[in-house]
């Protein structure tokens, strides 16, 4: 099957069915108790890149990629549709902590993308009746366009939009390249930084890279109702469906009673796919997510039988249990129908603004 009827299937398969996504990465890679040396592999030196590397999962995927392979194929086994790349934090700026240089980076999401792809290919020569999808993934800056690092002078950005469309376009092409089927721009906490990752997609679509699916994000920080740059769901909505997203949606910083009220406020405006992968509770502590995918499943599934959703998954603290559980839960029930297209003028800062026409 060629990347563009895998692509149609997608769309086909959502049509039918509410699909589901993998759970959490980082949770299941400290289970595995990977040392420094996982993390160097011959290729990071000590010498060459001082400093600790543990912690930087994305380049398991150049020192360790039968680990990456292995929850590929642990999410695939519990019942995901869409596995995600291993490349949360593979941009030139999230890596500047690590010292990676940019070979480095394009390095991690190209075969990232492989590493996907390869087993979203092998599930779907197993089971033709349920194809796989790899979603690229692309996460959140630790430098943000919206709002200054300095409380002392407002006006002070520590990257420049440039410098955020030039880091997203070098994973968006690399990403591509290796193969994945669409793309999961995540855990998008600054709406601007997003649409810098969106106008170097569609620039480079323009210049002649195969058009994939794009699955938006965002990130809604705490019981305000607000992502963390200051916008409402409305709002957020309003600011990146120019886009034409495959899918919208919010994920991680919530559990999925507090998440619930703003997946529904977007159901109801949406006019594509519905998407939403909370957090297996609130962290306790010690920072752990107690959570069962007894309560996971429990929860998110009654957001399917109120038909407001089209895609579900995990986030953080969520593992592949959590994910057989949330797809056994949902695997008879019917997808949401998207909102009607509305053709007013809609507008957004903080607030949403809609003109009638």
């Amino acid at each position: 099957m060629t990347r563009s009827e895998r692509i149609a299937a997608l769309h086909a398969a959502a049509r039918e069915r509410i699909l589901i996504l993998d759970g959490s990465w980082g949770v299941m890679f400290q289970r595995m108790g990977l040392e420094e040396a996982d993390y160097r592999g011959d290729r990071f030196t000590e010498a060459a890149y001082p400093g600790q590397m543990k912690g930087n999962n994305d380049i398991l995927c150049l020192t360790r990629p039968e680990r990456v392979t292995e929850l590929h194929d642990a999410y695939f086994a519990a019942g995901a549709d869409i596995s995600e790349t291993n490349t949360f934090s593979a941009t030139m700026i999230a890596q500047d902590d690590y010292r990676l240089d940019a070979d480095s980076v394009r390095a991690i999401n190209l075969e990232g993308a492989k590493l996907a792809r390869a087993a979203a290919d092998a599930w779907t020569a197993k089971t033709p009746d349920k194809p796989r999808f790899a979603a690229g993934s692309i996460g959140p800056l630790n430098k943000m366009l919206s709002m200054s690092s300095n409380v002392n002078d407002p006006g002070h950005r520590a990257v420049t939009f440039d410098e955020v469309y030039e880091a997203y376009r070098m994973q968006v092409q690399a990403l591509n390249e290796g193969g994945v089927h669409l793309y999961l721009i995540e855990t998008i906490t600054d709406t601007l930084n997003c649409k810098a990752c969106i106008k170097a997609i569609m620039d480079l679509e323009e210049e002649g890279m195969e058009k994939l699916p794009i699955w938006i994000s965002g990130t809604i920080t705490d019981r305000s109702g607000r992502t963390l740059s200051g916008q409402t769901v409305e709002a957020f909505w309003n600011s990146v469906r120019h886009a034409k997203p495959f899918a919208i949606g919010f994920n991680c910083a919530l559990g999925a009673d507090l998440m619930r009220p703003h997946i529904a406020s977007l159901s109801r405006i949406a006019d594509t796919l519905v998407a939403a992968y909370p957090n297996a509770g609130l962290p306790n502590e010690m920072g752990q997510y107690d959570e069962t995918p007894g309560q996971t499943s429990g929860a998110v599934s009654g957001w399917a039988k109120d038909g407001i959703v089209n895609i579900l998954g995990g986030c953080c603290g969520t593992t592949p249990e959590h994910i057989a559980a949330i797809a056994k839960a949902t695997e008879r029930l019917k997808p949401r129908d998207p909102a009607p297209t509305s053709h007013d003028m809609r507008l957004a800062g903080l607030e949403p603004f809609v003109l009638a026409s």
